[in-house]
């Protein structure tokens, strides 16, 4: 099989390796002649980064970057970015990275016109019609990583620096307007950030399973996401030279995205304000809240994941999944506790407060209080 394609779904994807390359013939059909290309600060000087902006300024778009962007981005790397889009003159926005360069990029994007804090647009309600649509920049997206599929998303997370609280800011036109899947550029992730990318997207796949939403479409891609990251995600953490593992992960990345529109649960009510408050690194966090979550929804998923586990080869039912979760997460080097991360006990009443404002709670098929997200965090201490 031959992984290259050019898909429509959830937007315009150039998938297959090499396709960077396309970046002008992407630019020039979003309508940018002087894009800003916004990524993190570790990506900044690193050679895929300089080889794309030379694709850009060979195509006469210039070279123009930001890249004061924080791991978990805040509302400062986005006023920062916002001056810089403006003060360059530029025309849209290719964002590039992981999730952090994603969100910040599409938030850049999204805020270069606005006249209302940034605070004003979160995924609450109908808050996302006070933005005007008219002066959203156009985003190309471009991943670095497979794990958030922040590329296929109409929202980003970034965190306020104050109060440490992360918030999910939406709006339909932050779905960039193509995307270029080339996983060649995730050829240089190290060991650790494979493993918490990809598993970032595995948890994805298992939370929008386990939502009780109905989304028959999003329950199919979040099926076929789990069989990806599970045969592939070894291969990509063993070799990370190996083209076909990482195409498959940055597919199953996309995937996991898209399948969430179902809902996410406790995993990500949880994982959020650790990362807020203890800086930790998103998706290496899921994976250590996801064995007690699978534990505490065992109720209400137990039968869904019967068949998840028949069809991913897992023998045992919803048993076997939760032994697979502990095992796949111990072969490749996650802490098994909260606490390895550094969080307290002491923490945890912040925490729960930060889940609890978090509108990721709504997928969880079990509802989450106070007290069972307290019980939730003291067992995956």
């Amino acid at each position: 099989m031959t992984l290259v394609g050019n898909w429509s779904y959830p937007t315009a994807i150039k998938f297959g390796a090499g396709r960077i390359r396309e970046l002008p013939e992407a630019c020039a059909a979003a309508g940018m002649k002087k894009p800003l290309l916004v990524t993190d600060k570790g990506l900044a000087d690193l050679p895929i980064t300089s080889a794309t902006l030379d694709i850009m300024e060979a195509a006469g778009l210039g070279r123009g970057l930001f890249s004061d962007v924080d791991p978990n981005p805040n509302e400062k790397n986005l006023e920062a970015g916002v001056a810089a889009y403006n003060a360059g003159g530029h025309d849209g926005v290719i964002a590039f990275g992981g999730g952090s360069g994603l969100d910040l990029g599409k938030m850049v994007a999204f805020m270069a016109g606005q006249t209302r804090p940034v605070w004003d647009f979160e995924d609450i309600g109908d808050w996302w019609t006070r933005a005007d649509a008219d002066v959203i920049a156009p985003i190309i997206a471009v991943p670095t990583t497979a794990g958030t599929g922040s590329e296929v998303g109409r929202a980003s997370v970034i965190t306020n620096s104050e109060t440490h609280a992360k918030k999910i800011i939406f709006h339909p036109k932050v779905l960039p307007t193509v995307v270029i899947c080339d996983p060649e550029l995730t050829i240089g992730m190290p060991k650790f950030i494979t493993a918490g990318t990809g598993l970032d997207a595995f948890a994805h796949c298992v939370e929008a399973f386990s939502s009780p939403h109905y989304h028959p479409m999003s329950q199919g891609i979040a099926l076929e996401g789990m069989r990806l990251v599970k045969e592939y995600l070894p291969r990509a953490y063993a070799d990370g030279t190996d083209i076909e593992a990482r195409a498959q992960m940055m597919s199953a990345a996309a995937m996991g995205a898209t399948a969430f529109q179902k809902g996410l649960g406790a995993i990500h009510a949880m994982s959020h304000p650790i990362g807020a408050v203890f800086n930790t690194h998103h998706g290496t966090t899921n994976a250590v809240c996801m064995p007690a979550v699978l534990d505490f929804n065992a109720p209400a998923i137990a039968d869904r994941f019967q068949q998840a586990a028949a069809y991913l080869g897992i023998d045992g039912g919803f048993d076997g999944f939760r032994a697979f979760v502990q095992n796949f997460n111990d072969s490749l080097g996650i802490p098994r506790r909260l606490s390895d991360l550094g969080v307290t006990e002491a923490s945890i009443p912040e925490l729960v407060e930060g889940a609890i404002i978090d509108p990721s709670c709504g997928g969880n098929p079990i509802e989450l209080t106070k007290d069972n997200l307290t019980q939730l965090f003291k067992a995956a201490l």
